[in-house]
């Protein structure tokens, strides 16, 4: 298959969409055998992918049903959940540990994982040892929005594969570049990308919504463009993507012979637009290094304030992140980096529930104070 190429199909039925693009693809001409094959799903959080969050369990079932049929044996399936979940958790609750047994296929939590430093023009990362054996990489993102990036696709599905507190610290060198030079370091030779039920919120999931497709190509950069553009963004809109190209990484040149449709003419996928719920909750918010696992928390929470009208009650900004750390405040924070702040709810990430509670008591103290000063 050419790299310059994406290749979409449309349907309800992940195991036989795999197959189908996965032979249209040509993939017996990029893989041998005796390859060491890993697997790299999104699967963030212990949900099933039904909440748009996490990958297909039949999607990925499907991809090693069709390398099981070339006669590949050594495969296996690797991930790191966010910071504060489950690996573990994570492959049971999401049908991974049925596939693993019914195909005799690994899971790899990489959060146990050996790593190792990584530098490329004097930036450095601490990446995990197994995906970089691999002798080739399908990376299988979800296409969802993301609530600091806009989107997460196949570029950031790859910072599963980096430890727990490398991940804290991608937050606080700004996410996009390093994200970026993650993909210099591994290499995705074809991504797989679930479009059937995605998140056009948050990349927690909880917003589902159907699009009914998958798509391929072999270059994530590449990928990450047509997908930001079935979200309605642009390249300009998630700097990773830029950066990626300029680290020679893939292209956004997409013509109008780059993707072909394989089926859309048996089948109708509608339309995808982007909601604004995040931006208009995030006005809520000061933001400084905050982690996805943190800041995801927060804006579950304040969406369940505003569908209950709490949120009307609450008058400051809320502040959170890393950017925090070792201040002092008046003011409100939340989470564990904030916990110089006059009212601070702590936890590393703290729980949506618990962050509404908190919210509504500080709310309350004000329309206390305010009584009493009156």
């Amino acid at each position: 298959m050419d790299k310059n190429k994406i290749l979409v199909i449309y349907g309800k039925h992940p195991m036989e969409m795999a197959e189908s693009i996965l032979e249209a693809a040509g993939i017996e001409t990029m893989i041998d055998k005796d390859m060491n094959i890993v697997i790299k799903p999104n699967l963030v959080v212990a949900k099933p992918s039904s909440s748009g969050a996490t990958t297909s369990p039949k999607l990925v079932e499907g991809v090693i049903k069709y390398l099981k049929n070339m006669g590949c044996e050594n495969i296996s399936i690797m991930e790191s959940s966010w910071v504060g979940d489950s690996t573990k958790r994570a492959f049971k609750v999401c049908g991974y540990e049925e596939i693993s047994q019914k195909y005799k296929v690994p899971l790899i939590d990489l959060k146990r994982d050996k790593t190792k430093i990584l530098t490329y023009m004097g930036d450095e990362l601490e990446v995990c040892l197994s995906p970089l054996k691999a002798d080739f990489l399908i990376n299988m993102p979800v296409l969802k929005a993301h609530c600091q990036t806009r989107l997460t696709c196949a570029l950031k599905n790859l910072k599963g594969c980096i430890p727990d507190r490398e991940k804290r610290r991608f937050h606080a060198l700004g996410l996009h570049r390093p994200i970026a030079l993650l993909n210099k370091f591994i290499t995705s030779h074809l991504v797989v990308v679930d479009g059937i039920m995605g998140d056009l919120t948050f990349e927690e999931g909880g917003t589902p919504v159907e699009m009914n497709r998958v798509i391929l190509g072999r270059d994530p950069v590449l990928v990450d463009t047509y997908g930001a553009q079935l979200l309605g963004y642009s390249v300009e809109d998630i700097p990773y993507i830029t950066y990626a190209r300029q680290l020679g990484i893939g292209n956004t040149s997409i013509k109008d012979d780059t993707v072909i449709k394989l089926n859309s003419d048996r089948f109708t996928p509608g339309d995808i637009k982007a909601g604004r719920k995040v931006a208009r909750l995030a006005k809520h918010i000061l933001e400084d290094q905050a982690c996805s696992a943190c800041y995801g928390s927060l804006i579950h929470g304040l969406q369940r304030m505003d569908e209950i009208n709490m949120l009307k009650d609450l008058k400051e900004k809320v502040h959170i992140g890393q950017g925090y750390k070792g201040k002092t405040v008046d003011g409100i924070g939340i989470g564990s980096c904030c916990s110089g702040f006059e009212h601070n709810l702590k936890g590393c990430p703290p729980n949506a529930k618990d962050i509404i509670d908190f919210l509504q008591q500080v709310s309350n103290k004000g329309k206390e104070k305010k009584t009493n000063d009156n």
